[in-house]
């Protein structure tokens, strides 16, 4: 009996100086996380989007407080979001506009031509490395939908073998654009309400082979926008450009271009 009694008071007196050596142990040799990283992370919005180039909130938070990211650097916070994360980290706060995902072409099944039936794996990528996809165009979307995929708010759906933005429900986190094999989606301004959507930088009559509403490069759009020195388009090759830095207003553009590839936003109901 008194062997038992003695082991337990052993043991208990074990218990008590390791408790004691892990007290002193955090008191002296703990490293304390700075406190602005909790309130930074509970600041974001917790979508883990990628966005902002890190692997998630917390680890943009830890960049904040260390210094090695800027607080507009959160698309889906916005500007409500960067205002809290520069307040929290005692720096100024500066207005970043909303960007979002714009697909950059328009040649549905109906318009574009195919050169064959893929049959392999419904993915963007595998159907672009099977011989470059069956569209015609080879700066065309070939609508399998990695794009959407990837996308955390649903924003992106295939409509007539089209990937098509919903700009209401994007983030502008920006994964649609790293996947892409075609390198067609470009994060552009929110506030920006005309586009041209066509990737294809080919000389007019090559363009017309592959699609019916590919850009041909005619100028048109900058003549009727006031004329290159109003600067609303640019072009690459034949294919016309938005400057979003100076984007066009005017919606009768639409209806002027003789390849309809000018569009306005295009938004599709949630559910239909």
């Amino acid at each position: 009996m008194n062997a038992i009694i003695i082991a337990t008071i052993v043991i208990a007196g074990i218990g008590a100086v390791a408790a004691l050596a892990l007290a002193i142990a955090d008191k002296f040799l703990a490293v304390r996380e700075d406190p602005r990283i909790g309130l930074a992370t509970a600041a974001l919005p917790g979508a883990n989007c990628g966005g902002c180039g890190f692997a998630g909130c917390a680890d943009y938070a830890r960049a904040l407080v260390a210094g090695t990211a800027a607080p507009g650097a959160c698309a889906p916070g916005g500007d409500a979001v960067n205002a809290e994360l520069a307040k929290i980290l005692g720096v100024a706060a500066s207005a970043t506009e909303r960007r979002v995902a714009l697909v950059k072409c328009c040649g549905t099944r109906s318009e574009a031509v195919r050169v064959g039936d893929y049959n392999g794996i419904c993915d963007c990528a595998a159907a672009a490395a099977t011989a470059g996809g069956d569209k015609g165009c080879r700066f065309g979307c070939l609508g399998y939908g990695a794009c959407a995929n990837v996308c955390p708010k649903h924003a992106i759906r295939i409509e007539d073998g089209l990937a098509v933005v919903d700009k209401r429900l994007c983030i502008g986190c920006g994964k649609c654009v790293s996947v892409c094999p075609r390198h067609l989606i470009e994060l552009v301004p929110a506030s920006a309400t005309l586009h041209v959507l066509c990737s294809n930088t080919l000389r007019g009559p090559d363009v017309v082979k592959v699609c019916g509403v590919g850009c041909m490069g005619c100028h048109l759009c900058e003549k009727n926008s006031g004329g290159k020195e109003a600067g609303h388009f640019m072009f690459d090759g034949f294919l016309a450009r938005v400057n979003y830095e100076n984007p066009p207003t005017d919606a009768s553009l639409v209806d002027k271009c003789p390849r309809k590839c000018i569009r306005e936003d295009h938004h599709f109901e949630t559910g239909a």
